[in-house]
């Protein structure tokens, strides 16, 4: 993580012990991480026992236990083990708790498969929305990634890839697809998407695509789960003229709101409450100036009969 993490973990409530969640039995192996590193630094701090001390139980820098403790790295089974000792756990089904939490957080996720192609900042995102609740995004140059056609995201991924082979580009829009699969899936979060009229203007990839990408757009429009509003330009000035932004809530209560800052070789992570509010009030008041669902709908209609 970046951001507010870069200093500490976020300010958690709530008694000691793992809990069954559903971001715990479905999130992958970077949720998972930040659950169990989140609880050793409960344990650790519970204890008094300081980052330098643990570190040199499992033979560590303290910079090391703090990484461990973000779940920016994977927690060896051995240092787990180690770490709980030193806590003081010493319940056997507890330990197994931790440590069967640790053997899954280090079991590699599906878009391990694109390491390839896959730039490791993006890694935590697409961790992050396998356990997500709620996403919410605002898109200012593109439709949504998650809701891209595969023409549609082949020329905004090909603008990005100049110097990139066919091969790569190919890998890419792959993997964009695949990451898709969160919409359809049994347990989808709620996905909230307000796209600017500037997005949906731009044509990418020429009138064949730019129909089917917004067909794709009214159907996606219709599903139970999804929100997809249209920011037109006759709001205005939108209080996030600044760029993208994705908003994640999780049902884990060790998992703070993130919000995800996308650049054009980076990406920002910001979980300190006070950064989340001000992105979240941000974010209410793009959707008031945004147009409802069904005006979204009938501006997509009108825009689809333009291509015709």
């Amino acid at each position: 993580m970046t951001g507010s993490r870069a200093e500490g973990a976020p300010e958690l409530t709530g008694t000691p012990g793992l809990r069954s969640t559903a971001a715990q039995r479905h999130g992958g192996p970077t949720v998972l991480r930040i659950v169990l590193g989140t609880h050793l630094r409960r344990l650790r701090e519970a204890s008094g026992i300081t980052r330098e001390d643990a570190g040199d139980a499992i033979r560590a820098s303290h910079a090391k236990i703090s990484r461990v403790e973000l779940g920016r790295v994977a927690q060896k089974e051995r240092d787990v083990a180690d770490l709980l000792t030193l806590y003081g756990v010493t319940d056997p089904d507890e330990r197994a708790e931790y440590l069967d939490l640790a053997r899954r957080a280090s079991n590699p996720g599906w878009w391990q498969k694109y390491s390839d192609v896959m730039p490791s900042w993006l890694e935590t995102i697409l961790g992050l929305e396998e356990a997500a609740a709620v996403i919410r995004s605002y898109q200012v140059q593109f439709v949504p990634g998650l809701l891209q056609t595969s023409d549609y995201a082949r020329s905004v991924v090909s603008l990005g890839e100049a110097r990139g082979s066919v091969r790569e580009i190919e890998r890419k829009v792959e993997l964009r697809l695949r990451r898709q699969e969160l919409l359809t899936r049994p347990e989808a979060p709620k996905l909230w998407f307000v796209v600017d009229e500037a997005a949906l203007r731009r044509p990418m990839g020429g009138r064949l695509t730019m129909r089917t990408q917004l067909r794709r757009l009214i159907e996606v429009a219709e599903m139970p789960h999804v929100t997809l509003q249209v920011a037109p330009f006759g709001a205005g000035g939108l209080a996030a003229a600044g760029g993208p932004i994705t908003i994640l809530r999780f049902d884990e209560p060790d998992l703070p709101d993130i919000v995800y800052l996308e650049q054009l070789t980076s990406a920002l992570y910001l979980d300190k409450r006070a950064d989340v509010e001000n992105y979240m009030a941000v974010m209410d008041q793009v959707c008031s100036a945004a147009s409802d669902t069904e005006a979204s709908v009938r501006f997509l209609e009108e825009l689809l009969d333009s291509y015709y």
